[in-house]
């Protein structure tokens, strides 16, 4: 499964480092705006000008988990990613190599049976493989795997990242505690850059938000799979919300790919949004489209990456490329510390092309 563009991010426009680092606050990062093939450029703290009272942003409450523990195999190091909680008690893992660096690389060649030391003398046993050649389902000596991580583990990050970052850089403004202790292997990082003051201004504004859940496990940077089924909840009082926004002429907009799988989960074919809770397997392809959906604020994803899927499906591959062509020319930052892409329906045919605060 591939995306339809075809591009080359050069390293220096991988994100290593937090926007708080290299500027003045989590808001610090460039916002490019999609109407159609029409792209403009903003500063991310000027959201609220690009939407509009009755507009709902679907956000996902999902916490980020310490999610790499150390351990080993046989006497060698390795780290867990503890990826998600199965329905029968397991765990799917992605068993890695660390690197001098302090970062990871991928460990191929793992079979059902390996048992993984982990801290404490608890173990971990691989069981069943769950995607070729990287995640397992895995059984664990430990009751309280969430708070056995949260002892233990720090938060999963990959090469591109400078060092290792507190697991506060990893949650977003809207992450709330889960009643089973249960959250994400991975941060919804397109929320990242919303502040309570930007909230604050879009709810006076009149846009309007509404919470899902969806715990997002391990995304490989080098594998590029399409998404495995993931937990979700989609409260009524949601469904409610987005039902009643699309019936008045507002517009839906997910924060982050992880909200529209959420959402679009609980839509039926009559496009109309129910209450949902439990596990779902849906890829959003331009085939299968989108029913609720209107827009998307996201990340910038590599072009092998099954995300750019949804994206085309709901931008269209004409739009979907002519953004891609302006983040590259204009030096946009990638990855979940980098810049973020607003994907709205296409409306008049000459809107203004710079906010003046551009960087």
């Amino acid at each position: 499964m591939t995306a339809p563009i075809a591009v080359r991010v050069p390293d220096e426009l991988l994100a290593s480092v937090p926007a708080e680092v290299r500027g003045t606050g989590r808001d610090d990062v460039r916002l490019m705006v999609s109407r159609g093939t029409d792209v403009t450029h903003h500063a991310f703290r000027d959201l609220a000008g690009q939407l509009r009272a009755g507009d709902v942003l679907v956000v996902n409450t999902s916490q980020t988990l310490p999610a790499a523990v150390d351990a080993t195999v046989r006497g060698r190091p390795v780290v867990v990613h503890f990826s998600t909680a199965g329905p029968d008690g397991r765990w799917a893992v992605e068993l890695r190599t660390p690197t001098a660096s302090g970062s990871t690389e991928r460990r191929p060649g793992d079979r059902a049976g390996t048992v993984v030391t982990l801290p404490g003398a608890r173990r971990l046993v691989l069981d069943a493989p769950l995607s070729p050649d990287r995640l397992w389902w895995a059984r664990v000596s430990v009751a309280d795997v969430p708070g056995f991580m949260r002892r233990h583990g720090r938060p999963i990050r990959y090469s591109y990242t400078e060092r290792d970052q507190p697991l506060a850089a990893y949650q977003t403004v809207f992450a709330l505690p889960a009643p089973d202790g249960l959250g994400s292997a991975e941060m919804p990082s397109a929320a990242r850059p919303f502040t309570v003051d930007l909230v604050a201004e879009l709810v006076r504004r009149g846009v309007q938000f509404a919470p899902v859940t969806l715990h997002t496990g391990v995304a490989s940077a080098e594998a590029h799979e399409p998404p495995y089924p993931e937990r979700f909840a989609v409260p009524a009082a949601t469904a409610r919300l987005v039902n009643a926004a699309r019936s008045g002429g507002g517009r839906v907009v997910a924060v982050g790919t992880t909200a529209v799988r959420a959402l679009e989960s609980a839509a039926g074919a009559d496009r109309t949004v129910r209450e949902a809770a439990g596990w779902t397997d849906l890829v959003v392809t331009p085939q299968r489209g989108v029913r609720v959906v209107d827009g998307l604020l996201t990340g910038l994803h590599e072009p092998e990456a099954s995300h750019l899927l949804m994206l085309e499906a709901i931008a269209g591959r004409a739009a979907l490329a002519a953004a891609y062509d302006q983040a590259l020319s204009r030096l946009y930052l990638w990855h979940e510390f980098g810049d973020v892409h607003l994907i709205l329906p296409e409306e008049n045919p000459h809107p203004v092309h710079c906010s003046s605060n551009v960087r």
